[in-house]
């Protein structure tokens, strides 16, 4: 038996990554939020990549995830 699924719009995806990434954008004064937001930033970055390109959105989310918490954690806050 073969059974169709419903794909979601492409632009429904993209949609949502971009207003999660906006979202997140201001977060991070600690390293800890700074890891928070920069995994999620990452997550939706590489989920969007990975939609866009035909790829697995989970693979991109995991991947994107981990590099944007580990770029998070990796910054600092130099307030001058």
């Amino acid at each position: 038996m073969h059974t169709q699924m419903r794909k979601t719009p492409r632009v429904l995806i993209l949609s949502a990554i971009a207003a999660l990434t906006l979202a997140l954008a201001g977060c991070g004064t600690t390293t800890g939020e700074r890891t928070a937001s920069g995994a999620g930033i990452g997550a939706a970055v590489g989920a969007g990549a990975a939609a866009a390109t035909g790829g697995s959105v989970t693979r991109g989310a995991v991947i994107g995830g981990g590099v944007g918490a580990a770029t998070g954690a990796a910054t600092d806050i130099r307030l001058d």
